[in-house]
């Protein structure tokens, strides 16, 4: 009777140490059957060449945890690769060394071990957080400051605040031609419409005229004038900016129009700084900017990134809470931090483009998705729309799923999408 070989770590990873036309065996030294163990089919490298060709050598790995998958016996593995017919020659010796090379060189890949980094610096007008896995202190840090600089880059392309930003420049020259803009602007801008128009303008980035009322009236503890808002109100509407795919231009009809993509900047940036990540070879990561956070594969050992909803900080409303993500994002808006209180009322940060005005009261929207310029946005707009409203933006939009948790004359309510799992 065959005794059957255990699965282990070396032969849950045999997919990135194999050579394709040929078929080999990973054994455990313990067991002298070939036919005992599993057979698997090998990558495309020695197609052709290793037809023919018996090798039999023996792999003695470095890394303990590798020998403690094949038996404990220091890491000895065998490897068999076997033919239809037997070449005569001396191409043997070559492909087995250049088998047991590249072996070698995966194998050591697959078992080094990966350790958390952590930096933060400032950037987007907030603190931008970046943890790695990386196998050395070295690749941690380089792939980190090539994320930061990737934010550094968007932030002089998105800013607002930024006068020589590529967002201030466009909107320096509204009410004239079409002007040709650069791919990240572009993109955002297209996003960023696409919303305005299923959420009837809840979230419009041509806002601009009117947040920056808001803004100083924060500063002042003042509120802004009728007539000023009403001004503002003519500047604002998103059908006031036309994109060209095809010239990737953009135009702003009337003179005076600003742009603003404080609700859909960050989890672009977010998005952007992983892709810069997984270029240098991190494929575990999180980056944070403010409330908006994007992750993709989770730490080692771990099912996903665990990562602890605020709540509104009132009695009777929900405790935080914690998700469990991995390849998606998540995005909070509200006005914990953000807010003014004149005459006794709380206004928010958050304004609602199509009344001009900030929000009042106390609410706290989360959405996750599967990106973080779609978190960043879909929050900002449920943070303006009715709840139920809201929730039909969000059961319509692919992965997404979002927690609505507002304070009203009878206590504090919630509401939840279908898809939301905490």
């Amino acid at each position: 009777m065959e005794r059957q070989v255990p699965e282990s770590p070396l032969t849950k990873g045999e997919k990135a140490a194999g050579l394709g036309g040929c078929h080999g065996r990973f054994m455990h030294p313990k067991y002298d059957n070939p036919r005992a163990v599993s057979t698997k089919p090998m990558s495309v490298f020695a197609k052709g060449i290793c037809e023919g060709i018996e090798i039999q050598q023996k792999i003695r790995l470095p890394s303990p945890q590798c020998g403690r998958g094949v038996g404990g016996e220091g890491g000895r593995l065998t490897l068999r690769v076997h033919s239809h017919r037997l070449w005569a020659g001396k191409l043997t010796e070559l492909v087995g060394s250049v088998i047991l090379l590249f072996l070698s060189i995966e194998f050591a890949r697959a078992a080094s071990p990966l350790a958390r980094f952590e930096q933060s610096q400032p950037h987007m007008g907030t603190v931008a957080r970046i943890v790695v896995y990386a196998p050395s202190a070295e690749a941690a840090a380089a792939a980190t400051r090539s994320a930061f600089e990737r934010i550094r880059e968007l932030d002089s392309i998105l800013s607002d605040y930024q006068r020589e930003s590529e967002l201030s420049r466009l909107s320096q020259q509204s009410g004239g031609p079409p002007v040709k803009i650069g791919s990240d602007l572009f993109r955002v801008l297209s996003v960023a419409q696409k919303l305005a128009v299923r959420s009837n303008g809840a979230f419009d980035v041509t806002a601009g005229p009117v947040i920056r009322l808001w803004r100083r009236a924060r500063r002042q503890r003042a509120l802004p004038e009728a007539d000023r808002i009403a001004a503002a109100r003519d500047l604002t509407g998103f059908r006031w900016l036309t994109l060209d795919a095809k010239q990737q231009t953009a135009q702003l009809a009337k003179p005076g129009m600003l742009l603003d993509l404080g609700g859909i900047a960050k989890g672009y940036a977010a998005d952007e700084a992983l892709k810069s990540l997984k270029r240098a070879g991190i494929e575990r990561a999180l980056v944070a900017l403010g409330g908006d956070i994007a992750v993709s594969n989770p730490p080692p050992g771990k099912k996903g990134w665990n990562i602890e909803i605020a709540s509104l900080n009132l009695q009777g409303a929900p405790k935080p809470r914690a998700l469990l993500l991995h390849i998606a994002a998540v995005s909070t808006s509200g006005d914990a931090e953000q807010y003014v209180e004149i005459g006794g009322i709380r206004y928010s940060h958050t304004v609602d483009p199509r009344t001009g005005k900030a929000l009042t009261g106390r609410r706290s929207v989360t959405v996750v998705a599967t990106n973080g310029t779609d978190s960043d946005a879909l929050a900002t707009a449920l943070s303006v729309i009715r709840p139920e409203e809201g929730l039909k933006l969000i059961e319509a939009t692919r992965g997404a799923s979002a927690l609505i948790v507002v304070q009203t004359n009878s206590g504090i309510q919630t509401w939840k999408s279908k898809r939301w799992r905490e």
